[in-house]
């Protein structure tokens, strides 16, 4: 497959179209958890259709003294990467071609679930997410568009877009890329110094262990469904060598009413001992949220949520999260 590079929306617009077109958007810096998503848009889009990568570095979504000019920039073996995976086209706009006169006046806002977490943290950020890819979307004209749940706010605030605004538009959230040691892909990895990358580590372990503590929980809440509901009838399994159930019983009684609290504690307990390291992790957030509006889940919560966690080690500023469900494992019908 030769993949085109093409720098003008006039250029992508006179392209014959017959399947579905899927788009994948990107600052640039590819990795294996962007090839994921070009892979998975193929695959979308299928053989008759057209896999579109944008190459675009977002100035809008920078703020004081963040990374805008260091951000790396390799078009070149980045084009090779899509190309690998399946990509049609590399659309890569310049500044002037997405923002033609410069900076919009009228933006795109994230509203309060931009004010949360990573807006928090990264002011005005989000509204400039949304701003950049509302456009890129109107200059790709595509049916579906693939993003990372790495990115998961990132992705919450654009589905809310599209959803709002009535674009007509599919999303497909694609599953976190991870190394084998756990690190999540991402283009600031290359930022880490071998000591650095060492401690970031401690971000994904982190998860790992609010995970495993949620396994347990929910193993304990599907345990509890068991167990018998008369004392009498309790008491009579026990003789039989039932009695770890009615053990499980107590157990739940006393873990699961607190399971959003216990998740988190046990996240927390990682990146503490990690402030510690050398370098150390400079925690910037450890949240579980309910991913519809970024809010935290209280310990009552049922259904879908995120944990997710933001930290600096050295200069670079990494993001990570894990999907989590509450409460749903061997619920009765």
């Amino acid at each position: 497959m030769n993949t085109a590079l093409l720098r003008t929306a006039e250029e992508l617009h006179a392209r014959v179209r017959h399947g579905r077109r899927a788009v994948v958007m990107t600052m640039g810096a590819l990795h294996e958890g962007h090839a994921t998503l070009v892979r998975a848009a193929r695959e979308i889009a299928g053989p008759d259709g057209e896999v579109v990568v944008t190459v675009f570095v977002n100035p809008l979504q920078f703020g004081a003294g963040e990374d805008l000019d260091r951000y790396p920039r390799t078009l070149e073996a980045d084009l090779k990467i899509a190309e690998e995976a399946g990509a049609d086209v590399v659309f890569a706009p310049s500044v002037d071609e997405v923002y033609p006169g410069g900076q919009p006046q009228v933006r795109v806002t994230a509203g309060p679930m931009g004010t949360l977490l990573e807006g928090a943290s990264r002011p005005g950020h989000f509204d400039g997410v949304l701003t950049v890819v509302a456009k890129l979307l109107h200059l790709t004209r595509p049916d579906v568009a693939l993003f990372g749940q790495k990115d998961a706010q990132q992705l919450a605030v654009i589905r809310r877009m599209v959803r709002d605004l009535n674009f007509g538009i599919e999303i497909v959230g694609v599953p976190t890329v991870r190394e084998a040691d756990g690190l999540a892909l991402s283009s600031r990895n290359r930022y880490l110094s071998a000591d650095e990358r060492r401690t970031a580590l401690a971000l994904s372990r982190a998860l790992f262990a609010g995970r495993d503590r949620h396994a347990a929980q929910e193993a304990l809440r599907a345990r509890a469904r068991e167990v018998p509901s008369s004392r009498a009838r309790a008491e009579a399994l026990s003789a039989i060598g039932e009695s770890r159930a009615a053990a499980d019983a107590h157990a739940v009684a006393k873990a699961v009413p607190n399971a959003a609290a216990a998740v988190r504690a046990a996240a927390r307990q990682v990146l503490d001992e990690a402030a510690h390291y050398d370098p150390p992790v400079e925690l910037d957030y450890l949240a579980l949220v309910d991913p519809s509006d970024f809010t935290e889940i209280d310990d009552d919560f049922t259904g879908e949520a995120v944990l997710a966690v933001a930290a600096r080690v050295g200069t670079t500023r990494l993001i990570d999260n894990i999907p989590l469900t509450f409460g749903t494992l061997g619920a009765a019908s």
